[in-house]
């Protein structure tokens, strides 16, 4: 899992490198695209990114043509970031290989193991989610008072 994890994370410095822009400006366009138009506060939430950089993420996110930023209707103080449709189709180009390599992995499985699979998967995510969680709470505790994280022997399931 930390392989794949790894190796997940440098096929997007890789896709950002060939885009010609930063790996987290890549994983910012990411999360707009799962979460749709947001306002650069809820980015900076999602990320951890603070709303400075974000702007910059943004700025550059723009320059290059990838998002826009949209008024609320309702109020126009409030800008969304949204993607630019077109742009989505030049990026994804390159996880073509990426999605290859998986179809052909995800060949070898019959139906029943690709849905064990999938679940493994989304409660892994909500796992993932738990744990990032845990770990921000640590933020604004000073190293020296912070708890020390050991792992709990927990016996295993048959």
């Amino acid at each position: 899992m930390r392989r794949s994890s790894a190796q997940g994370v440098l096929y997007g410095q890789t896709v950002a490198n060939v885009a010609g822009i930063a790996n987290s400006d890549l994983e910012c366009m990411d999360i707009l695209y799962l979460e749709g138009r947001v306002t650069a506060g809820r980015l900076a939430d999602v990320t951890g990114l603070t709303t400075g950089a974000i702007t910059g993420v943004v700025d550059r996110l723009e320059k290059a043509g990838l998002v826009r930023r949209e008024r609320d209707e309702k109020d126009r103080r409030k800008v969304f970031i949204a993607v630019v449709p077109e742009a989505i189709a030049g990026l994804g180009q390159y996880y073509v290989p990426m999605q290859e390599a998986m179809e052909n992995v995800c060949n070898g499985y019959s139906d029943e193991e690709l849905r064990l699979l999938l679940r493994f998967s989304n409660e892994a995510y909500k796992g993932t989610l738990a744990a990032t969680e845990a770990l921000k709470g640590l933020l604004g505790t000073p190293p020296e008072k912070r708890p020390d994280l050991k792992l709990k022997k927990r016996p295993r399931r048959t």
